[in-house]
């Protein structure tokens, strides 16, 4: 079964965290009817939904993903570089919980899911605003003995690694290479955002299809000509807060709950 954890767009979304994109006007009930369709399209690529419990006074608990990393074995409850998020990792580590045995991020480490991008027993993790030294290191001490390699990647230009690139398919990544060197994912197809569309490289792919913005109408076009299948949400609210399709779900392989 492949589970996909969301939790549902905060009143308070408005007060979210902004780094790199100036502070506009969300429309909380309209991000919550975009974040809906998401939760469709998930069900669509495969994915039985779990919405996670409210957070009404966490602007950013929308963006479940910067939480946890899960893999096969281990969920790693992570520590956010933003002060202001790390309440929202409590209920994430519950609800993980039976599925997985559980490890934490420690202080001083600071790591955003959004800076880890799994392809098989690698892990690229970006050496961002949000992801430093510490927490990168830490984090390799988790895994390391289950047979994964991180691979720490700078990252200049956007908030997290998985703005700058996600996979596409198993051998294809999609690439922004302003704001990411492209030499760290050698042997990879790459596949690069249209010039005119810099935010466009954050796709999530869910088995055979990848769940991506209506907002990047020219890359889409790019991921089809490959054959790649793509289903298109609307997440403009959401983007107005620096998030994107990647960032409002953890998705992963679960068995049977423990007892």
């Amino acid at each position: 079964m492949r589970l996909a954890l969301t939790r549902r767009v905060s009143p308070s979304i408005g007060a979210c965290e902004l780094t790199f994109r100036a502070r506009t006007p969300i429309d909380a009930g309209r991000a919550a009817v975009q974040h809906e369709a998401y939760e469709r399209a998930l069900a669509q690529a495969g994915c039985h939904v779990v919405s996670l419990p409210d957070e009404p006074d966490l602007p950013d608990a929308v963006f479940v993903e910067d939480a946890a990393v899960v893999l096969d074995e281990v969920a790693v409850i992570l520590r956010s570089g933003a002060a202001s998020r790390r309440p929202e990792a409590l209920s994430v580590a519950h609800a993980l919980a039976p599925y997985r045995d559980v490890a934490v991020i420690g202080e001083p480490g600071t790591l955003d899911g959004g800076d880890v991008l799994r392809v098989g027993r690698t892990l690229f993790v970006g050496a961002s605003g949000r992801s430093n030294e510490a927490g990168i290191s830490q984090l390799r001490a988790v895994i390391a003995p289950l047979g994964y390699d991180v691979r720490a990647v700078p990252v200049t230009g956007c908030l997290h690694l998985k703005s700058a690139v996600t996979l596409a398919a198993p051998d294809t990544v999609l690439i922004n290479r302003r704001w990411v060197d492209a030499g760290h994912f050698a042997g990879f197809d790459l596949l690069d955002v249209h010039p005119n569309e810099p935010d466009a490289a954050n796709g999530l792919l869910v088995g055979a299809a990848v769940i991506y913005p209506a907002s990047h109408p020219l890359t889409r076009r790019k991921l089809e000509d490959r054959g790649i299948e793509v289903l298109v949400v609307d997440v403009a609210e959401m983007e107005k807060a620096e998030g994107a399709v990647t960032c409002c779900s953890i998705v992963f392989e679960a068995p049977e709950l423990r007892t």
